[in-house]
């Protein structure tokens, strides 16, 4: 997926059905545990979770997503503020 993708405008969490903002791969981020995020994934700010996007392909089931812990929130959300 790329930012520009068109898809990325009609895509919506599954659980609030709020908008999604894509985490490319471009900087990675280590997560509380010290295990690197998925290099690509969909997030949802509102509900602090993020989706994989496993082979261009956005896993959006309720039970795909996980749950962000505080500090790595704060570091997505630096990511997507433009």
């Amino acid at each position: 997926m790329n930012p520009e993708d068109p898809l990325l405008k009609i895509l919506a969490c599954p659980l609030d059905k709020g908008p999604l903002h894509l985490l490319a791969p471009d900087e990675p981020v280590t997560s509380q545990e010290g295990s690197l995020v998925p290099e690509e994934a969909l997030y949802n700010p509102r509900l602090r979770r993020r989706y994989p996007v496993v082979d261009g392909i956005p896993q959006l089931l309720p039970s795909s997503g996980e749950q962000v812990p505080e500090d790595e929130h704060e570091q997505l959300l630096k990511r997507i503020s433009p």
